[in-house]
């Protein structure tokens, strides 16, 4: 359970940018899931079904709330370099500040799909929007996130 809990963790959190929100979403899903797991098809991974239910519960707490979440990658990765820790920490803030600033349906897809790897099709259940729609939402979501960090808007701000 504990691998699953951080890992929902994480997604929640990504997904609704506060600490205590995201443990709210958590709990939340695991009673959603342990409710549904009588029902669970071993058709999909159980993984893709946990962030399903996390990715549904964080979404309806961002409606719920009437406000949209913002996106942060906190998954821990090969410790770089000590003399790139600083260019890090300065790329991935102006990521993250350049995936705040995309509309939440744009975020959540880019998401979804680079994050979490999850295809075109799942995503698109999840969200209940067609496949193509997933495709043109992520297009537009690089195609803004890449014109956002090359023109330095973020650079050096902290």
């Amino acid at each position: 359970m504990n691998l699953t809990h951080r890992r929902a963790y994480a997604l929640a959190f990504r997904l609704v940018r506060d600490r205590y929100e995201a443990e709210d979403v958590v709990q939340e899903a695991y009673l959603r899931m342990f409710r549904g797991l009588a029902g669970f098809r071993e058709e999909a991974r159980f993984e893709t079904w946990m962030h399903r239910i996390v990715v549904n519960t964080a979404l309806n707490d961002l409606r719920r709330r009437g406000r949209f979440g913002e996106v942060m990658d906190d998954e821990i990765s090969d410790a770089p370099a000590p003399d790139r820790v600083e260019q890090r920490v300065v790329e991935r803030d102006a990521l993250e500040r350049g995936l705040a600033a995309l509309p939440a349906g744009q975020r959540t897809v880019i998401v979804l799909k680079d994050v979490y790897g999850l295809s075109c099709r799942e995503i698109g259940r999840e969200l209940g929007i067609q496949e193509g729609a997933v495709k043109v939402r992520l297009h537009r979501a690089r195609k803004r996130l890449r014109e956002l960090l090359s023109d330095g808007r973020f650079d050096g701000e902290v």
